[in-house]
């Protein structure tokens, strides 16, 4: 059976490889794109971008299919405001978990992080906590800077920087996206292990 994969905040560059590599392995998968603009820079007939707010569980579940398999959480950014980074960041990772549970997905994924500010990162790791309680088996990856595909931003600009100084300090080596995103799906389809029996 086709698989049907719901990336919340998937057209992001993390999101963008993410759903190349899926696609990669299993041209068949089906993706359900959910995002603010619910555009995209990926072209292809298994996608279906839509425009949601992902911090508000109904209007997601308007949109899904009646199968979902996987539901990863691609949203987060740091905010000084903590009711702002609360419905950044938590919303859509609780929306998540909600939706895993009731629909008894395979699995579900999420970014954590391990460079930036104190606040987020203990956000990220309360959250990994927090999934981590749910029947539903969590993959997660916290990555550092992470860089390449189509990223070019001020951080972006540090990397060969960051490069350097990580020779001296692991926990500052920036890492690729297509490694952050191979490692995601590895522990994912592991986590997992989406058969029809689990459908």
């Amino acid at each position: 059976m086709t698989l049907n994969i719901v990336l919340l905040g998937g057209n992001g560059y993390i999101g963008r490889e993410l759903t190349r590599q899926w696609h990669a392995q299993d041209a068949e998968a089906e993706f359900w794109v959910l995002s603010r603009s619910g555009k995209n820079q990926l072209d292809l007939p298994v996608i279906h971008n839509y425009a949601v707010d992902v911090t508000d569980q109904a209007a997601v579940e308007a949109v899904l299919p009646t199968q979902v398999d996987y539901i990863v959480d691609l949203v987060g950014r740091p905010e000084k405001d903590a009711e702002l980074s609360k419905q950044i960041n938590d919303a859509p990772a609780m929306v998540m978990q909600a939706l895993a549970e009731e629909r008894q997905i395979c699995a579900i994924g999420f970014i954590g992080g391990k460079l930036g500010p104190k606040a987020f990162l203990a956000t990220k790791q309360r959250l990994i906590d927090q999934l981590s309680t749910s029947k539903i088996p969590l993959a997660y990856v916290e990555p550092t800077v992470v860089y390449g595909a189509d990223r070019d931003d001020q951080i972006a600009k540090m990397v060969p920087l960051l490069r350097f100084a990580g020779l001296f300090a692991k926990n500052i080596r920036p890492v690729e996206v297509s490694v952050v995103a191979k490692k995601l799906l590895d522990s994912l389809l592991v986590a997992g292990m989406c058969t029809d029996a689990k459908r």
